[in-house]
């Protein structure tokens, strides 16, 4: 839809929450959306409902009769290795009354009892036990319809696990497109394969998860909110750059920045304070990667840095050390995020133990940088409350016009324009259609 406005065309696009105006260059996101219980409504119904969305590693199951219990777009779930060794994925819901089947949150079991009427079902979702069964008819017609029911969709790409609740969904690798190789250079690091470690890093955000999103797409922030750490590693001899960093629309929603210069990664790109033992060894790594994948595929995998987006809950950092990180929407101003670490399986004891260190010291949830990213969203989530309501012009409208000339002309993207942000809320507004119009209707559109 097009509006005249006091600043120029608008291009409002599917929905009213979104104001693009290649006259003058601006882009502009109306704050409902981080706000709104009905945009929040409408996500679930419409974004989480009907995508693909990631799950887990299948490491994090390695064995017969693991599992652990996730919460995907508020639907609980058991995610399961079967006795059989096949990894599925069950909506946490007993078949006869409703009642949470799994109540512990993982571990190793051959069956799972309902405490509640004490039906049990074996790992591989089979109705196996049915106290009183002499009260049904036909009782193995009956038993047959009453096993776990599962998610309507599961795919796994290079040993990421994606589950979706609409069964009419394109095939996975169609979803991720240009996205699937990015996980593909990932799995590709080390000969003996890849691993998730044990544990995970799980907290709350008082934030929307949109912001989640915006906040890892957004290289314009980094010096200036992670300024203790960009100081840090001037001081230990490695310099820091903007130049030559890149932000990439992978089409679908998903987003990556391709970084150069903001960090070394452990057997890829060797910095000073990993020491000189590790100086020979990501010699030693880089080469046999080049013999194992052929100089030019071991080059795009090792030169450079990336931080991944998969629409619409999956973050992959691959800096310093490799992180997969889920979002889980609670409340329009409340995120869920768990994190875990994504390792070479025959990684040496020393080299594993400084990996770690290096995570926690800046994206663990205690490092350098993600206290600085969570309270900067915290931050702009009770700042935005200071517009609510105000319908003059743009003043309820959040700018993400960074780098749009560039844009406009077919250039290269920068990581510190915020081209990544656009091509996400873009996807988001088509995902989320008339919703968003209404809304924005309801609270101004800032049209004069």
């Amino acid at each position: 839809m097009t509006q005249t406005m006091a600043e120029g065309l608008v291009d409002t696009g599917h929905g009213g929450l979104i104001a693009q105006d290649w006259n003058q260059l601006t882009f502009r996101v109306n704050r409902e959306a981080y706000r709104s219980a009905e945009v929040f409504q409408a996500e679930r119904d419409r974004i989480w409902n009907h995508n693909w969305l990631y799950l887990g590693h299948e490491t994090e199951i390695p064995n017969k009769n693991d599992y652990k219990v996730r919460t995907l777009g508020g639907k609980p779930l058991i995610f399961v290795r079967g006795g059989d060794g096949v990894v599925r994925a069950f909506l946490n819901s007993c078949p006869h009354r409703g009642t949470v089947v799994c109540r512990e949150e993982q571990g190793n079991a051959r069956n799972f009892q309902c405490f509640y009427h004490a039906w049990t079902f074996n790992s591989s979702g089979k109705l196996s036990a049915l106290p009183g069964d002499d009260a049904y008819a036909e009782l193995e017609r009956f038993k047959g319809t009453m096993d776990l029911r599962p998610v309507a969709k599961l795919d796994i790409h290079e040993g990421f696990v994606f589950v979706s609740f609409d069964p009419d969904v394109p095939p996975l690798l169609e979803h991720l497109g240009e996205a699937a190789d990015v996980l593909s250079m990932a799995a590709e690091q080390s000969a003996s394969g890849m691993t998730t470690l044990p544990g995970i890093q799980r907290y709350g955000v008082k934030g929307n998860w949109k912001l989640a999103v915006e906040n890892a797409m957004d290289g314009y922030h980094f010096a200036p909110t992670h300024n203790t750490f960009v100081g840090y590693l001037r001081e230990t001899g490695f310099p820091v750059t903007d130049d030559d960093q890149y932000a990439h629309d992978l089409g679908s929603g998903h987003s990556m920045l391709v970084l150069t210069g903001h960090n070394g990664r452990l057997g890829m790109i060797w910095e000073p304070r990993f020491g000189e033992a590790e100086k020979e060894r990501t010699r030693l790594n880089r080469e046999a990667m080049a013999e194992r994948l052929g100089q030019e595929r071991a080059d795009e995998i090792g030169d450079a840095s990336r931080i991944l987006f998969v629409f619409p809950n999956l973050l992959f950092f691959d800096l310093e050390a490799l992180t997969i990180r889920q979002l889980e929407p609670v409340a329009p101003g409340r995120t869920d995020v768990r994190a875990w670490q994504y390792v070479p399986v025959d990684e040496e004891p020393d080299v594993r133990a400084m990996r770690l260190k290096t995570m926690t010291s800046f994206v663990g949830p205690g490092g350098l940088a993600t206290p600085d990213d969570i309270e900067a969203y915290e931050a702009v989530q009770r700042g935005i409350e200071a517009s609510k309501g105000d319908t003059r012009g743009f003043n309820d409208w959040s700018d993400m016009s960074r780098g749009m000339e560039r844009e406009s002309k077919g250039e290269k993207g920068r990581s510190i324009d915020e081209g990544a942000m656009r091509s996400f809320w873009r996807h988001w507004d088509k995902s989320l259609g008339k919703v968003s119009d209404a809304t924005a209707t309801e609270y101004g559109s800032g049209c004069e």
